[in-house]
């Protein structure tokens, strides 16, 4: 399933950007030097009036209903993007294929955007598991790897994958925080774990265990094509865990949830950002309990209380500029869905994809691109410091932690820190996003 997000619903706008793709040929993708590795003096997809970008993205499969918001909310900010006349007097042409968070099916469809559509870059491609099995190809490809959805390690390699930039806080860094925080707020009580078992599980488990140790009682994994957690939650009730860290997907975080409750165990729940979206998890949660003896129960009942890792704007703060600004632009652009973080996330991407496309000037070429990135100052709109500099593509360098309370408020509760993937310390830092009328991202 292919779903191409331009600015079609703008008669006049789809017209210009159908005939800059008519009229322009483009150059060979990814045309690889003999010598030197990928060449980056060439501007597949790009023509006077329009630049290609793909991606791949699960709009269908177990994955869909928590991720499928992020190439809307991209979307959304792309046409409002074209609609104020492009970047350079190009229009953004968002091609988004569905693997349905398959790795397979990622490579073909990956490889379609590439050879076919001859996309200028690869944004935001989403998932460790699907996208691990497609950075070799990009980069050998000298096909730009911007921003990948993931927080996984393997994103801020610059000497093995030089052409790819993390975007995600990694899961170790934000593990390191969320260990942190319960060793400082939870001194002395048991700690489960409960993890999708990859890179995700592994990365986190290694910021995690920097901070706890003799307070871990159990690790428990699950498969992401797996659905049952009954084995899982019933050995982190047996084994006493009063904290249960859940470094999972939207999907897991609700069944892990409905089937806690089903058994009377109600632990404090520390949800990744991966996992941490509300509006999200309602919607899963209404949808989960149909047919069930929770049926009617508010989905805040089983959401109350929980602790989440975060570092862009949340649709819950409404005294957020960045917020409100992609809450009203959602309004305008958007499918008519309910407005998530999950959208958030992919507007965050989109709006920073957008200044790099800025940066890198009228005359357009993947080296200008490249550039770009590793001298953008980034200030915004995430709410933490970001990387993309040449020795470290690592993007967002931490977290904050918020609490939810049941009728949709988050309480900050611990402000921005930043660290390191390694044994580094972990220190609060001042950051302040330029607001959406200060940052430069369109014509």
């Amino acid at each position: 399933m292919r779903t191409t997000t331009n600015t079609a619903r703008r008669g006049s706008l789809a017209a210009l950007l159908a005939l800059a793709l008519a009229a322009t040929g483009c150059t060979g993708a990814g045309e690889v030097a003999e010598t030197d590795g990928p060449d980056l003096s060439v501007s597949p997809g790009v023509t006077d009036d329009a630049v290609v970008i793909g991606t791949h993205q699960p709009l269908t499969g177990p994955a869909a209903a928590g991720y499928m918001s992020i190439s809307r909310g991209a979307a959304a900010v792309f046409d409002h993007v074209n609609e104020q006349g492009g970047i350079h007097g190009r229009l953004i042409d968002y091609r988004v294929e569905d693997d349905g968070y398959d790795p397979a099916r990622t490579i073909d469809v990956t490889r379609e955007l590439v050879i076919e559509d001859e996309i200028f870059a690869m944004f935001g491609g989403l998932g460790t598991p699907t996208h691990g099995g497609v950075i070799d190809y990009l980069n050998d490809e000298g096909v730009p790897d911007v921003f990948p959805a993931s927080g996984a390690l393997a994103w801020n390699n610059t000497e093995e994958h030089p052409l790819t930039y993390g975007w995600q806080v990694d899961y170790t860094k934000e593990a390191k925080i969320q260990g942190q925080y319960i060793v400082e707020n939870f001194p002395g009580q048991d700690v489960g774990y409960l993890f999708q078992n990859d890179d995700v599980g592994e990365d986190s488990q290694e910021g995690l265990d920097q901070y706890l140790t003799d307070e871990v009682v159990t690790r428990q994994h699950y498969e992401s094509e797996v659905t049952d957690l009954s084995a899982q939650v019933a050995e982190l009730k047996r084994s006493g865990a009063e904290v249960v860290v859940c470094s999972c997907i939207p999907a897991f975080v609700a069944l892990a949830m409905l089937e806690a409750a089903s058994t009377g165990y109600d632990p404090q729940w520390v949800v990744s950002s991966i996992g941490g979206d509300t509006a999200t998890l309602q919607g899963l949660l209404s949808a989960f309990t149909e047919d069930t003896d929770a049926e009617g129960v508010p989905a805040d009942t089983f959401l109350d209380g929980m602790l989440i890792t975060s570092y862009m704007p949340r649709v819950e703060d409404p005294d957020d500029e960045w917020a409100a600004f992609f809450i009203d632009l959602y309004e305008e652009y958007g499918e008519g869905d309910p407005m998530t973080n999950t959208h958030i996330f992919g507007m965050t991407q989109a709006v920073m994809f957008a200044q790099v496309l800025m940066s890198a000037g009228p005359e357009l070429d993947r080296q200008a691109l490249v550039d770009a990135l590793e001298e953008q100052e980034w200030q915004g709109p995430g709410s933490v410091p970001f990387s993309s500099s040449g020795g470290d593509h690592g993007g967002h360098q931490g977290a904050y932690v918020v609490q939810y309370r049941e009728g949709g408020a988050v309480e900050m509760i611990q402000g921005p820190r930043v660290t390191d993937r390694d044994g580094g310390p972990i220190e609060e830092v001042d950051f302040t996003p330029l607001s959406p009328q200060e940052l430069v991202f369109h014509d």
